[in-house]
């Protein structure tokens, strides 16, 4: 009798510590089950150089969300970023997206400027109005061959 008590102490310990991995593998993957706390919105850029899936959202200075793709509109030439917003946070029709850096060679990130008029975007919604990054080495290559002055304004 007592081989079986030792067994299924040892078989509770194995459950309790394989629910733990689950747990924290739930938890630090960043995975969310059954989740719908936030929604879909897209924004059209030139370039999304630098960008990748994963990186944040943000607005006035607070994550509200993050990228999860990207796709390509050939007919309009442009890369479509799928933004996930969380539940809550309004977006209205004339906001600006701009693909910002943290530092000077951080991660990127897009910032969002919320707008303030027209209506506000549904789950799906396009952000038309966006800015992309500026490509440091086109700019570090105008400004070695002389192409861009002291002040900071393109030579014409």
């Amino acid at each position: 009798m007592k081989k079986y008590r030792y067994e299924t102490a040892a078989g509770i310990f194995v459950l309790i510590g394989l629910i733990c991995v689950g747990y924290m593998t739930v938890k630090l993957g960043r995975v969310k089950l059954f989740a719908h706390d936030s929604y879909p919105l897209y924004a059209r850029f030139n370039s999304v150089s630098g960008l990748r899936a994963g990186n944040p959202v943000e607005m006035l200075g607070i994550q509200i969300g993050e990228v999860t793709g990207f796709s390509l509109d050939q007919e309009k030439q442009v890369v479509i970023a799928e933004l996930k917003i969380k539940e809550g946070i309004k977006v209205y029709g004339d906001a600006i997206a701009s693909i910002k850096t943290s530092g000077l060679i951080g991660d990127r990130y897009i910032s969002l400027d919320a707008g303030g008029s027209g209506p506000i975007l549904n789950p799906g919604g396009v952000i038309i109005q966006t800015e992309s990054p500026p490509d440091l080495s086109d700019l570090i290559g105008k400004y070695a061959f002389g192409d861009i002055g002291k002040d900071g304004k393109e030579k014409k």
